[in-house]
């Protein structure tokens, strides 16, 4: 037999739900960036919507999906993200990667 649940209980259940949208509680660093195919393709997690897409590197879906973490305030960190990248895997061109979204502007703003 289930037990009912109370309005308060089901109410604060909707509150957190509600709130859980456009914040990120997590112990630790997050990662938005998860390469593969040596730096050709990665997956970006994206914080602004909850989805984790997998992306070419050189595509523009992947510059318009950077920028708009970019626009909502997570473009230094993608960037250090990127150097760190490079820093371990410098033959994988992460650093051709940043060049090619700072010349378009993501981190501008």
């Amino acid at each position: 037999m289930a037990s009912n649940t109370s309005k308060t209980a089901r109410a604060s259940v909707r509150a957190g739900q509600a709130g859980a949208g456009g914040a990120l509680s997590v112990l630790g660093e997050y990662k938005y960036l998860i390469p593969l195919a040596n730096g050709r393709f990665a997956y970006v997690r994206n914080l602004t919507n909850g989805k984790t897409t997998h992306l070419k590197t050189d595509s523009d879906a992947f510059v318009e999906e950077i920028r708009v973490l970019a626009a909502a305030g997570h473009g230094a960190k993608i960037r250090a993200e990127l150097n760190a990248l490079h820093t371990v895997s410098p033959e994988h061109g992460w650093d051709a990667t940043e060049k090619r979204l700072a010349d378009a502007g993501v981190f501008e703003g």
